[in-house]
């Protein structure tokens, strides 16, 4: 879970999403996640069924941002929550064995209350400053990084700010994987530019 997308219907800039999400698995993207804050619950769930049909001839599995229901609904393989959707509790209550569950933590409080959860990835919110997420107070940072390594049991995805300039100090700081958006989603070329970030990331030479 190198490369982890996470799609932004906005930031697609006329492309289609289908396209865009597969070209960027080819150029390396191992995770997708489906984010639709606009989307109505019908045309969610259809584009859910539709993305997971994309994705798995290529083995790469298909998480839904918030919605347990659309999850359900499409078969996917997990189901992504900020501290604001439902609670983990409820989520692992509802989702089947199997199903994978990642949490975005804010703050270190949450980082080590996440510790108590049956978690596959946190995901630290934002790294750098971001124009996609507009409602965080603090950035993580490089050394917010190295704490949260020392601290969690869980994998570490690293969101918010991340192009191939910073990519490879994200890594060395401890995190598991990055989750990109605009990086790649507002990109002429999303394969190229999800192969540059994986190259970067040192995990091509």
């Amino acid at each position: 879970m190198r490369i982890y997308l996470v799609t932004d219907e906005g930031l697609l800039l006329g492309k289609d999403l289908y396209r865009t999400v597969e070209a960027a698995v080819k150029g390396g993207v191992s995770m997708v996640q489906l984010r639709e804050k606009e989307s109505l619950t019908r045309e969610f769930i259809e584009r859910a069924i539709r993305l997971k049909e994309v994705l798995t001839p290529y083995g790469v599995p298909l998480i839904i941002n918030d919605r347990v229901d659309v999850a359900l609904a499409a078969n996917a393989d997990g189901v992504h929550v900020g501290q604001s959707d439902m609670p983990y509790e409820m989520v692992k209550r509802l989702l089947p064995e199997g199903k994978m569950i990642g949490l975005s933590v804010e703050s270190p409080e949450q980082v080590l209350e996440a510790n108590d959860y049956d978690l596959d990835y946190v995901a630290a919110s934002p790294v750098f400053s971001t124009t996609t997420k507009t409602n965080t107070i603090v950035e993580w940072g490089l050394d917010g990084l190295r704490w949260i390594r020392s601290v969690s049991r869980h994998p570490l995805v690293a969101i918010g700010g991340i192009h191939p300039d910073n990519v490879a100090s994200i890594f060395q700081a401890g995190a598991d994987s990055v989750a990109v958006i605009s990086a790649i989603v507002s990109a002429d070329d999303p394969e190229r530019a999800a192969r540059e970030l994986l190259e970067k990331s040192g995990e091509l030479h």
